[in-house]
C-alpha cells in the first residue's frame, strides 16, 4: 500500500501525479517553511529543495518540528534527514543565504517558488527574482494573529522595521493553519493553474479569499 494512500483517495491520481512531478523550492526552513515541507512532503511532492542558511536554536522547537538534539545544526539539513527517515523523502538542502548574487543559481530549477523567509531583505530578493523571470511564487508570511498567503503579482514585501526583533509573539496554531492553506493554495494551482490569495486571522478562526 502507498504512503499516500488516503491523499491519492482523495486527490486523485492524477493530481497526484503532477504533485510528485512538480519541482518546488522552498525558501526558509522556520515555522513556516519547515512545517510546510512537512505537510508538501506528506501530501505526496517528490521534487522539494528547501533553502536556509539558519542553525536551530532551543526558542525553534515549540512552533518548528526539530527536537533538542537538533539543536545547533543546519535547519535545512536536518529538515531533509528527518522527512528521508520519515517517509524516504529526498529533500535538496540547502545552507546558503540566498542573496540577490546566488538567487539565479539557486531558484532556477523550482516550477514553483515558496517564499516563507522571516525577513524583508530576503523577501525582496525572492520577489525580484520572480518578477524579474516570470516563475510562480507565492508568499506566506505571519504578524501576531494575522497571516497571509498571496501570490506575486499582487504581493508588498513588507517594512524591514521588525527584522532584527527576536522576541515577536508567534502561536503555533496560527502557524499550522497558515500551513495548511498555502498547502492547499499550492495544491490547487498545480491541479488547475488558479492562483488564490488569502488572510488567516486566529481569534476568530477565520480564512477568508483576498481578491485584489
Amino acid at each position: 500500500m502507498s504512503i499516500f494512500f488516503h491523499e491519492q483517495r482523495y486527490r486523485t491520481d492524477a493530481v497526484m501525479a503532477k504533485l510528485r512531478d512538480y519541482p518546488v523550492t522552498l525558501c526558509g526552513a522556520g515555522a513556516l517553511g519547515a512545517n510546510l515541507a512537512e505537510n508538501l512532503t506528506r501530501v505526496g511532492f517528490g521534487k522539494l529543495k528547501v533553502i536556509d542558511r539558519d542553525r536551530i536554536e532551543e526558542r525553534n522547537l515549540s512552533t518548528q518540528p526539530y527536537y533538542r538534539s537538533d539543536v545547533g545544526a543546519f535547519k535545512a539539513k536536518i529538515l531533509a534527514n528527518n522527512l528521508y527517515r520519515a517517509i524516504g523523502a529526498r529533500v535538496e538542502a540547502e545552507t546558503k543565504e540566498l542573496t540577490v548574487v546566488n538567487a539565479a543559481q539557486l531558484l532556477k530549477e523550482g516550477g514553483l517558488i515558496v517564499d516563507a523567509f522571516d525577513n524583508s531583505i530576503s523577501r525582496r530578493v525572492v520577489k525580484d527574482y520572480a518578477d524579474q523571470t516570470g516563475i510562480s511564487c507565492l508568499h506566506a508570511g505571519l504578524s501576531a494573529d494575522y497571516a497571509e498567503v498571496i501570490w506575486n503579482d499582487v504581493y508588498r514585501v513588507p517594512s524591514d522595521v521588525n527584522d532584527d526583533v527576536c522576541d515577536y509573539p508567534l502561536a503555533r496554531n496560527l502557524v499550522m493553519l497558515t500551513v495548511a492553506v498555502a498547502c492547499e493554495a499550492i495544491i490547487s494551482f498545480i491541479a488547475t493553474s488558479e492562483q488564490r490569495n488569502f488572510t488567516i486571522t486566529l481569534k476568530d478562526l477565520s480564512v477568508q479569499s483576498l481578491y485584489l
